[in-house]
């Protein structure tokens, strides 16, 4: 499942990628053979039935997992030999992420969650740009408050303006709507959605909501460790049918093992 347009350019790449947990018998491949480019500029969602792999993708493709064999670039940089102070440098400066769980810091505002990896990596923050993330997100009445003074869907904004201040290649976005209601998850949605059409960024996320997934430009379907499908410009009814077609076939699969 790769893009060899001459005018595509990969944000990241996996090339026969696989992860396998335990030995012997208890040995388990989340990953097997998993070779996948993603496109810059482009809002792509990974989808697949409980176990089929993907967030062992996004977190190998993000740097907070190991391979065990296979190769990843992200900004055009090999993961391969890369020293732990290299990696931490990579995910800091290339790499956004948004986690299901918001996971800000309690005892921190808004602003300085936002803030925060721009101060772990000393940098000094691009004032215009901040503004930029804030006003997307809707966040500047809330720039002081707490997250326990915000509800879900602005505590899962603030992550998702964390994610992008510092101009990141490329944002991973693991289920960022799973807690929320419907109302915040679809801010949530739009304001990725817009950062990807007005900002240019990258963003991957994985959802197992048809209806999330359609806000994409690119939905690629994992089962058992591999890439076994993929649509362009979905809709959610589309999105529903594959989902639909893939949990049959891995249903029968499991039947006749």
């Amino acid at each position: 499942m790769t893009s060899d347009s001459p005018h595509t350019t990969v944000a990241a790449r996996a090339v026969d990628l696989t992860k396998v947990y335990g030995s012997g018998q208890s040995e388990v491949r989340a990953l097997d053979g998993v070779t996948i480019d993603l496109e810059a500029g482009k809002f792509t969602a990974i989808m697949g039935p409980s176990g089929s792999g993907k967030s062992t993708l996004m977190h190998c493709l993000a740097a907070l997992d190991t391979p065990t064999s296979g190769s990843i670039e992200v900004a055009g940089t090999s993961l391969s030999g890369l020293s732990d102070k290299a990696l931490t440098a990579l995910r800091r400066e290339r790499i956004g992420f948004v986690f299901q769980a918001f996971n800000l810091i309690p005892t921190l505002t808004a602003r300085e969650n936002i803030l925060l990896p721009l101060d772990l990596a000393g940098t000094k923050p691009d004032q215009a740009w901040f503004d930029t993330v804030v006003d997307a997100v809707g966040l500047h009445d809330r720039l002081g408050h707490r997250p326990s003074e915000m509800s879900g869907g602005q505590q899962q904004r603030v992550a998702c303006a964390r994610a992008l201040a510092s101009k990141p290649t490329i944002v991973f976005a693991d289920e960022p709507t799973g807690n929320l209601d419907s109302a915040s998850g679809a801010e949530v949605l739009s304001f990725l959605r817009r950062s990807v059409d007005e900002f240019g960024q990258t963003v991957v996320m994985v959802t197992h909501d048809a209806l999330a997934a359609s806000h994409c430009d690119r939905v690629v379907f994992l089962a058992d460790g591999k890439v076994v499908d993929e649509i362009q410009d979905p809709d959610r009814e589309q999105v529903l049918e594959h989902m639909t077609a893939l949990q049959t076939l891995v249903a029968a699969a499991v039947e006749t093992a």
